[in-house]
């Protein structure tokens, strides 16, 4: 594979530093408990008032992460450098950064519609960014020469997986804010479900005429 353009490196490293931050501060939101006193009991139930926090640390940090190896592929694809890429993946990041804080508003209200509903729709937000980026970055002329149709139409589809699951997780939180999660764990089951969705060879689809 020919040398990646130096800009492309540029904005892929800084890229990579923003959501390595943000991952990394979704842990801030766990804090170490101090019970009254210091039995067993105790400690099980501060421990097990941090479960929503946990719950909220552990998809966060996959859908965060989910976001970067998007954005790792995409920029994987890119041979030279297009300006108009920049305001994308700056809007991108800003999001991204932005992750925590709704991240903790809705692990210490998890039973409660708003932040359940806002976290969501802030998910919806920044997953319509990855959109956009993903649209506008995969063209050519910036892309490698082995870098098909097919390559590029499967990488726009599966960008679209988490704003509409987030989209779903809106509607359950209006009757179960406790389970609008559900729909964004179902998000890497769709991913794969739109990588295997590759149109078959030409020479498979002539194998049966005479």
């Amino acid at each position: 594979m020919p040398h990646q353009d130096q800009q492309v490196e540029r904005l892929t490293f800084f890229s990579d530093a923003v959501f390595a931050i943000a991952m990394t501060l979704l842990v801030i939101d766990i804090k170490v408990p101090e019970p009254a006193v210091s039995t067993d009991e105790a400690w099980v139930q501060a421990l097990a008032n941090l479960i929503p926090h946990f719950v909220g640390f552990v998809l966060t940090f996959y859908v965060v992460g989910a976001l970067w190896a998007a954005h790792h592929r995409t920029f994987g694809r890119l041979g030279h450098y297009d300006p108009a890429i920049v305001w994308p993946n700056l809007t991108l990041l800003m999001m991204v950064a932005f992750i925590p804080f709704p991240t903790a508003l809705m692990s210490t209200h998890f039973n409660d519609r708003v932040p359940q509903m806002f976290y969501a729709f802030t998910l919806v937000v920044t997953g319509l960014c990855q959109y956009r980026l993903v649209k506008r970055a995969l063209r050519q002329p910036y892309l490698y020469r082995d870098v098909s149709a097919d390559d590029v139409s499967i990488a726009i589809r599966r960008s679209l997986g988490m704003p509409a699951m987030a989209l779903a997780a809106i509607i359950v939180a209006i009757w179960w804010p406790g389970l609008s999660n559900l729909p964004l764990m179902a998000t890497p089951f769709y991913v794969m479900l739109v990588a295997r969705m590759k149109k078959a060879p030409p020479a498979a689809a002539s194998t049966d005429q005479p």
